[in-house]
């Protein structure tokens, strides 16, 4: 199956077997990551834009849509597991919310995980490489608000070079990570051999 380094540990999100190609990030595959910031700071904006908005009060999400990509979906709620691993969406069709993590917008780096693919089928982030720089990302909230992101870059990794602390860090505004794998899918091994990751930023919210 398809591995995922999170703080340490694996993610699942991966198939049973043979998967479909998913789409590749066009331009540098690897970014270099800033550098980490001292224990208990927080990271610097570096790539986001100028328009930032105040984050708004913790409050669970319940749905994420993607226009660009026709992705929509209600979330599951993802921990740990046994094995301090993070847990994986059960329905290949559903996104999932990294519990552990702030909500999505509320400040910090909230992380929504999804499968890219699940028994030879496309699964709901299969087109997640695809999305550019400004495309928009709506999460629907417990509390009747809808937070609304911009897309500031889309990097594909290698799993042996996932930047967990790029991902993970602290950061001073609302951001939202999106998740999932890509690259050449190995049968003998079960999993593709990279993780695709959406960085986003809160540019407001409604009502």
């Amino acid at each position: 199956m398809a591995l995922l380094v999170v703080g340490g540990s694996l993610l699942a999100l991966g198939a049973v077997r043979q998967q479909p190609a998913p789409p590749a990030v066009s331009g540098p595959t690897a970014p270099t990551s800033p550098a980490a910031s001292p224990p208990g700071q927080r990271a610097p904006r570096s790539d986001v834009a100028t328009n930032r908005v105040t984050p708004l009060p913790s409050s669970p999400p319940v749905r994420v849509n993607i226009p660009a990509i026709k992705a929509s979906s209600g979330l599951e709620r993802l921990g740990l597991d046994g094995k301090s691993a993070m847990q994986t969406p059960r329905d290949p069709a559903k996104a999932g919310w990294y519990t552990p993590g702030p909500t999505p917008g509320a400040e910090g780096p909230a992380v929504i995980a999804g499968h890219v693919t699940w028994n030879g089928s496309r699964a709901v982030f299969f087109d997640l490489a695809t999305l550019e720089r400004g495309d928009t990302v709506d999460v629907a909230r417990q509390d009747g608000t809808t937070a609304h992101f911009a897309v500031d870059r889309v990097a594909q990794y290698p799993k042996n070079k996932f930047p967990t602390i790029d991902v993970y860090r602290n950061i001073d505004h609302a951001g939202l990570r999106l998740i999932t794998c890509g690259g050449t899918y190995s049968k003998a091994r079960n999993h593709y051999a990279d993780n695709v990751v959406v960085y986003a930023h809160l540019t407001g919210h409604t009502p």
